[in-house]
């Protein structure tokens, strides 16, 4: 995997309009009630997230369970998701669901991701991305989150 080195110049947040952001974050906390306290963490780390994908297009990276939340919610506001993507990407990221969840599938481990997103500026929360010990202890199953950012499946 090559991680390319582009630092952002803006925090995950300002990535989309606080609108938006108000938007997503009211939306996870009714869907996602137990969560409801960290939904503006979750927005943000997603975001970050999928500002990593696009800096990273072949890496198949994929996110925590927690962090995946953010991405459906955002996958849901169809429009504002492919501007978003388009605008950051310059091409659609695509949720790409692994058949295959625990095997090394296309998500790769989180690990890798969470290395990408610090390479490319962003602040990774372990509030909502296991740490490396708590994965290889087999006290989770986000190691391979089932959904990844999938070349392999994207459409020109």
């Amino acid at each position: 995997m090559t991680v390319i080195l582009d630092r952002p110049a803006t925090t995950p947040r300002t990535l989309i309009s606080p609108a938006l952001f108000d938007r997503l974050t009211a939306r996870i906390a009714g869907d996602h009630p137990a969560h409801a306290h960290q939904a503006e963490l979750i927005m943000e780390q997603a975001l970050a997230f999928l500002a990593t994908c696009a800096a990273n297009p072949t890496a198949g990276l994929g996110p925590s369970d927690t962090v995946d939340i953010g991405w459906h919610t955002f996958l849901m506001y169809t429009r504002e998701y492919a501007e978003f993507c388009q605008r950051v990407a310059g091409r659609f990221i695509h949720h790409q669901p692994d058949d295959e969840i625990g095997e090394s599938g296309t998500g790769g481990s989180l690990a890798v991701t969470m290395a990408a997103m610090e390479a490319a500026g962003y602040r990774v929360d372990p509030m909502v991305w296991p740490t490396a010990a708590e994965c290889s202890s087999g006290k989770c199953n986000q190691c391979y989150a089932g959904c990844s950012d999938s070349p392999k499946k994207a459409v020109g």
